[in-house]
């Protein structure tokens, strides 16, 4: 019987799709691990995040669902604990060590993580681990002292006023403060991040396969970086946002501490995998790389994400490793994030968690067709509450005030569909990439045919707001 392949994750947080080396010519970007990575193995190019908001993506992504049947509906939700996830079929029907590291964004309304990061991990189907504060979640929930695994750090270190009262100035300028972090290099979020992936790594027990998943908060804003990060991108010019409104900052710097952020990812990366062909476990591991949703860095004068556009519903996706038989291709494949579940669980010999509805990338990786889905949807579900916070924190935009949204995108042509618009806009995103022109009026057929795919695939909408799984946040 052949040895089950050790599976290695990586999530970025607003990693948008576009930002990888060599995926635009224009960008200057630097993931040579990444790519490292894109030249074993297969890379995704139109994979579209089920919802881009951090936790009702992530919810999508561990239990395999897509949004409207998923549990979670806004970052006001907690998962459900009584929600089965792929890392219960792991765990427990294929018994692998589970770990993960990092921020989790799994209980997302409940600002506490334990001082050692393990709320919440057995109930969720991890084995070990260490779940700790996003960027912002850090501030918000230290008014009364440390409740997480990485405030608990830089508080043993003396350095937890300096990190909250930066983080506090920085809530007024998001993107346009790019100070430098206080903290030192070892003590950045995501350097942290990736010493305790390292400890998981040792934490693993001899003779059975095991999963890692890596959850790191970069490169979420603020533009928080260290000196060593930014001095590798000094001067460098990036192409100014496509339809970029008046900003209090500077587009350039702001690209840059994005890039630095991603380029640090990216080094981390190459470590782990070095680390992994030392211990001659490479070979047998599946490493996948992905990120929750993407960000509007600018274009079409929005900063974040939440919204219905591609840099905002679409990331990056490579999957390399043993069993993947295409090496260095690009597939044009219709994906959704949730599709990572389904995969993991296939390469450990699983089938599928009750209520799934991710689709395994197995046959294209495996080379038997280059065809996935026929379409994919994203969405995203928002009190009037979180839409003001949207509004305040990234800006006024009519694109931010929508309240509910869903998009469907098959071939080129992509839906969208909101309560709050006077009616559907169709986008040929071939012909029409930065989604200017709304060809509904054009194309009618083609409105009224995705239209009853949308319905059929989704059910009702707008959600009832009373519960998870099927409210409206």
């Amino acid at each position: 019987m052949a040895t089950p392949p050790n599976i290695l994750l990586i999530l970025a947080d607003q990693h948008r799709y576009d930002w990888l080396e060599g995926e635009d010519p224009a960008l200057p970007v630097r993931t040579p691990n990444l790519r490292r990575l894109q030249e074993s193995g297969v890379t995704f190019t139109r994979t579209t995040s089920p919802a881009p908001l951090c936790a009702p993506a992530r919810a999508c992504l561990v239990t395999g669902r897509d949004y409207d049947h998923g549990p979670v509906p806004s970052n006001a939700f907690d998962l459900p604990l009584d929600h089965p996830t792929y890392f219960h079929g792991l765990r427990d029907d294929a018994g692998y060590f589970v770990a993960g590291v990092g921020k989790f964004d799994l209980h997302k309304a409940t600002f506490d993580w334990n001082l050692d990061g393990s709320r919440c991990l057995r109930e969720w189907g991890l084995s070990d681990g260490i779940d700790n504060e996003g960027k912002f979640d850090s501030l918000w929930s230290s008014r009364t002292g440390p409740k997480g695994p990485y405030m608990q750090h830089l508080t043993e270190r003396g350095t937890a006023p300096e990190h909250l009262a930066d983080f506090e100035r920085r809530r007024s300028g998001l993107y346009s403060d790019v100070g430098l972090s206080p903290v030192a290099e070892e003590d950045y979020l995501d350097n942290w991040i990736a010493s305790n992936a390292h400890t998981m790594l040792d934490r693993r027990p001899d003779g059975v396969p095991w999963h890692l998943m890596i959850n790191f908060a970069g490169p979420h804003d603020p533009m928080d970086v260290t000196q060593r990060m930014r001095d590798r991108w000094a001067d460098v010019r990036f192409p100014h946002p496509h339809d970029a409104a008046d900003f209090d900052g500077d587009h350039q710097e702001v690209r840059r501490r994005y890039a630095a952020m991603i380029e640090n990812i990216d080094r981390h990366v190459g470590e782990l995998l070095d680390r992994l062909e030392a211990e001659g476990q490479l070979a047998n591991t599946i490493v996948i790389y992905t990120s929750d949703h993407g960000e509007l860095l600018g274009d079409h004068g929005i900063w974040g994400k939440a919204i219905a556009l591609e840099p905002s519903i679409r990331v990056p996706l490579i999957v390399s490793g043993p069993g993947v038989r295409r090496q260095g291709e690009r597939i044009d494949a219709l994906v959704t994030l949730e599709d990572v579940a389904a995969t993991i669980l296939e390469a450990a010999g699983q089938k599928g968690i009750p209520g799934m509805t991710a689709q395994s990338l197995w046959p294209v990786l495996r080379g038997e067709t280059s065809e996935h889905r026929e379409f994919v949807i994203s969405g995203l579900d928002r009190s009037e509450q979180e839409v003001q916070g949207s509004l305040a924190h990234y800006g006024a935009n009519p694109w931010l005030g929508l309240a509910s949204w869903r998009t469907l995108t098959r071939g080129d042509q992509k839906l969208i569909v909101s309560p709050q618009l006077a009616r559907p806009m169709l986008i040929d995103l071939d012909a029409d990439p930065f989604e200017r022109h709304d060809l509904a009026d054009e194309r009618p057929e083609d409105v009224t045919a995705m239209l009853e795919l949308l319905h059929a695939g989704i059910g009702a909408y707008p959600r009832s707001a009373d519960a998870p799984g099927g409210g409206t946040a």
